[in-house]
């Protein structure tokens, strides 16, 4: 027996009730980017910041494929960390809090604190096994990376993959603190240059590098910077002024 057409008829406002649900509120990076498609996409979390010609010196990190425009995060979702407490000194937590803050003020990035984690730090460019993972902030010496050899204080990094729209976003990242250098004493006698250090690393993890200029806090071989500079704001200011992805 046919069902009547009134029954056929309900039963595809059900399925599209169903496929619109999804496409509103599934959390996953595919569905968000058909809600963009629509233009039903998220808004930025938090105001992006002017930028303004600063006459400073700043380099990214990474640049879209075949053009100068940056390599960011997606401003219209928010970037989560995660702190590995093993080796952390005394007073510490705060301390990188404070630094996130300030980065988060610099770029418009909202930042979301996800807890504790035993996860360790990651700082290189290739996307992590699994991707999409929360910046892991932790301490180590050189035996575990070698990178902190020879007096560095830190390392930081992103990782990157290509977007919906066809341009590339920062999905993670982590920043490993020296443990010789971020003991209990230093971090209670020189609080603004251990916070400068997690600063300029969490900039590396935002999209920023070194560069040549000893007035900006990306200087690769800071001798008492603990603000950032002129070109460092510009340079933050323009990685979170990047479109949605």
């Amino acid at each position: 027996m046919p069902r009547p057409t009134s029954s056929i008829a309900v039963s595809v406002v059900a399925a599209l009730g169903l496929v619109a649900a999804a496409v509103l509120f599934h959390p996953s990076s595919q569905m968000e980017a058909v809600r963009r498609l629509v233009g039903l996409g998220a808004e930025r979390r938090l105001p992006a910041p002017p930028v303004v010609d600063s006459g400073g010196t700043f380099t990214f990190a990474m640049t879209q494929p075949g053009s100068s425009d940056p390599v960011g995060w997606d401003p219209c979702r928010t970037v989560e960390y995660a702190v590995n407490p093993a080796g952390m000194p005394d007073g510490a937590r705060p301390m990188v809090d404070r630094a996130v803050a300030r980065i988060s003020a610099a770029t418009g990035l909202a930042f979301e604190d996800v807890g504790d984690t035993d996860r360790r730090p990651f700082t290189g460019s290739r996307v992590p096994f699994g991707g999409d993972l929360p910046v892991v902030i932790g301490w180590a010496d050189a035996a575990e990376y070698p990178g902190l050899a020879g007096g560095v204080a830190g390392l930081g990094g992103g990782a990157a993959e290509d977007g919906s729209q066809g341009r590339r976003y920062y999905i993670s990242g982590g920043v490993v603190l020296d443990t010789e250098v971020f003991t209990p004493a230093n971090v209670a006698q020189q609080p603004r240059v251990m916070e400068a250090v997690v600063v300029h690393e969490l900039a590396h993890v935002v999209g920023l590098a070194h560069v040549s200029e000893p007035m900006e806090l990306m200087f690769g071989d800071n001798s008492g910077q603990v603000e950032l500079g002129p070109g460092d704001r510009e340079g933050l200011a323009r990685l979170g002024s990047v479109p949605c992805g």
